[in-house]
């Protein structure tokens, strides 16, 4: 209860329930066709993002920005601290040879060094590729080439011998340093006679348009091009969503804002989030992996407030409370709470928001006892205290929103790419609508062009692809992105994503078919693992889908079947195509009967990006799978 609770006082608070209006703009038949939000930041004329950690020490010194795990323990790094290492770091840059403008890569999990070199390289003038821990040396090539970056900083020797391997041809191999040899220690020496002096003047020279980062794309269907981001693109993202979100957050909890940063760095969604984090000196915590069974147990160590993740992640936590309640035998009882969640919930959402009544007596007792059985047991999930949780990558499932939102979490759904510097829209904390992914970010604009395309224009959007000025032509028009997505917008400027224009599929009887719904959908019910959905030039849409590994195993268990039994036999099973074709029809409730899947197949193993099969972003390489799997795909429309 006390999620909503403080979401009514903080509407009550007109100056946070009207500090942002959108206007929408429709054409001659009355349909919308443009939403805008006027910035609640104005750009900044002068400086940029690596002035953030020196700020912070001359305002608020004792003030702790972050902390580092150490066993068990989380230390805090007060901003005083943080602003020196970044200068010593940023010295020890200079000293071994960086220019202003010069690039050097970071191949790393999620850590605190990230952030610190990140800022290092910044405060030095410098611009940041990052690189995926797993990426290959085949990509590591590419991108160390094609930025010229001339020193690569890698996590561990096992980075550093596919840096090697990559880069053994180039005319002159970069430089490589290793966290886990203490680059940062070796950095810090190097710079050691350097006047501090050296580094703020570096920093002076940098402006608002200057490059901050070149961010590659994951590559989904081709070679991977470089974003170049500007300290304003980093600004007008962070500084937007900070004012729109953080003063509600703080009075919906009464609390410090506190978050456990998981994402990939070399994800544009994290870094936003880092820099959002630091402005407003938000304790940070870092963690190395997205995989819900080895985060939870951090969460519960670290404890936020909020969490910024994808759908794969509440999809998993879902999954997990379904799978614990069906071994001590509650299946039933967890599939109750699930439906008297979403019903509560869109109850609830329409009195919030003037639309209708809010839950009867029976209702409310029914949520009341499942959020005593049920509900609470997902919070402590997620350490206990996180009361909201911002979505992103992809769509998340109406239904599970609806579920979240009765647990005590609102999940915040935004749409954006590494072009849009993360999220170009994000549902408004004190208007939610599941089902969409938000309004225009303020300070940013989004058109649905003729044929539904999305087109964005903002201080979010990047200014050009490296080195490539077609591909930029191609994407940029009169300062309007082309995201290559469609989508919709309805009466109030909220936008629903229905699909990706490439992506859509045109059976042999015509219809147009946009798979992402229908994979968002089914990829969100157990025990599906990921999917692909075909169909085109067929006469009927069909679909590729793996078991997720937890779901099986927890599955047969259950079931008192061996734990190794083959997919092969279980793809034979009817209970197991029966749990699949459930997952199926839930995804099939979306579309019309001619879009709607007719026949599936389970594939043996998994798409991951140890396979090529997924990008790290965990998007799936549609060509790659579709070439993989060409004969079940053929048997497919044989049966």
């Amino acid at each position: 209860m006390g999620v909503r609770k403080d979401l009514k006082r903080a509407k009550r608070r007109t100056d946070l329930a009207s500090r942002t209006r959108v206007a929408v703009i429709r054409d001659a038949s009355g349909v919308v066709r443009e939403a805008r939000s006027a910035p609640l930041v104005e750009p900044p004329t002068t400086g940029s993002i690596a002035d953030l950690p020196f700020t912070n020490a001359a305002e608020d010194p004792g003030a702790v920005v972050l902390r580092r795990r150490h066993g068990d323990d989380w230390r805090p790094v007060a901003a005083t601290v943080f602003a020196a290492e970044v200068t010593d770091v940023a010295k020890g840059l200079i000293a071994q040879g960086l220019e202003p403008g010069g690039r050097v890569a970071i191949m790393s999990r999620t850590r605190y060094e990230w952030t610190l070199l990140d800022f290092a390289v910044w405060a030095a003038g410098g611009v940041t590729v990052p690189v995926y821990a797993t990426s290959s040396a085949d990509q590591v090539d590419w991108i160390v080439r094609d930025s010229g970056a001339t020193l690569v900083v890698v996590e561990n020797a096992e980075n550093a011998a596919t840096v090697t391997t990559g880069t053994a041809r180039h005319p002159r191999p970069p430089r490589i340093l290793e966290l886990d040899a203490d680059a940062v220690g070796t950095l810090t020496a190097l710079g050691r006679d350097l006047p501090d002096d050296e580094v703020t003047k570096r920093r002076a020279g940098l402006a608002p348009d200057t490059t901050a980062t070149l961010c590659y794309t994951s590559g989904t269907t081709g070679r991977p091009k470089g974003c170049v981001l500007t300290h304003a693109n980093l600004h007008a993202e962070a500084a937007n969503l900070l004012e729109l979100l953080h003063p509600i957050f703080k009075e919906v909890t009464g609390e410090t804002a506190s978050t456990l940063l998981f994402l990939p760095l070399a994800h544009i969604m994290g870094r936003t989030l880092q820099i959002a984090c630091l402005m407003a000196r938000i304790e940070t915590g870092h963690f190395p992996s997205v995989k819900p069974d080895e985060l939870r147990p951090a969460l519960k160590e670290f404890r936020p407030t909020f969490l910024v993740g994808v759908p794969y992640l509440f999809e998993r936590i879902h999954d997990a409370g379904r799978a614990t309640a069906e071994r001590i035998g509650r299946g039933a009882s967890f599939d109750r709470a699930e439906r008297v969640a979403v019903r509560f919930a869109e109850a609830y959402l329409r009195k919030f928001l003037g639309r209708g009544k809010g839950p009867g007596p029976g209702l409310y007792a029914a949520w009341a006892l499942y959020d005593l059985l049920v509900y609470r047991r997902i919070r402590n999930e997620l350490g206990g205290r996180m009361r909201y949780a911002i979505s992103g990558g992809s769509p998340l499932d109406r239904t599970l929103s609806l579920f979240f939102y009765a647990a005590g979490i609102i999940v915040y759904e935004g749409y954006g790419l590494t072009e849009t510097t993360a999220a170009a829209t994000l549902v408004p904390p004190l208007a939610p609508r599941p089902g969409t992914v938000g309004r225009p970010v303020p300070g940013t604009a989004v058109r649905i062009a003729d044929d539904g395309e999305i087109l964005i224009k903002g201080g979010v959007v990047f200014p050009a692809y490296w080195n490539n000025p077609a591909a930029t032509a191609e994407v940029l028009t009169d300062d309007w992105f082309t995201t290559g997505d469609l989508g919709a917008l309805d009466e109030d400027g909220y936008l629903t994503i229905t699909g990706r224009k490439k992506d859509l599929l045109v059976t042999s009887g015509g219809k147009n078919v946009s798979p992402a719904v229908l994979e968002d959908r089914l990829r969100s019910r157990t025990p599906v693992g990921q999917c692909l959905v075909v169909g085109d030039n067929r006469a009927f849409v069909g679909a590729l889908i793996t078991l997720d590994p937890d779901a099986v195993a927890h599955w047969l268990s259950v079931r008192g079947l061996p734990a190794g039994t083959p997919l092969a036999e279980l793809a034979r099973d009817p209970r197991m195509r029966a749990e699949v074709q459930r997952a199926v029809d839930y995804a099939n409730e979306a579309v019309s009967r001619a879009e709607s899947i007719r026949a599936f197949t389970l594939i043996d193993g998994e798409f991951s990006e140890a396979n090529g099969l997924l990008t790290p972003s965990l998007k799936v390489k549609r060509h790659a799978v579709t070439e993989k799997y060409a004969q079940e795909i053929e048997d497919l429309y044989r049966k």
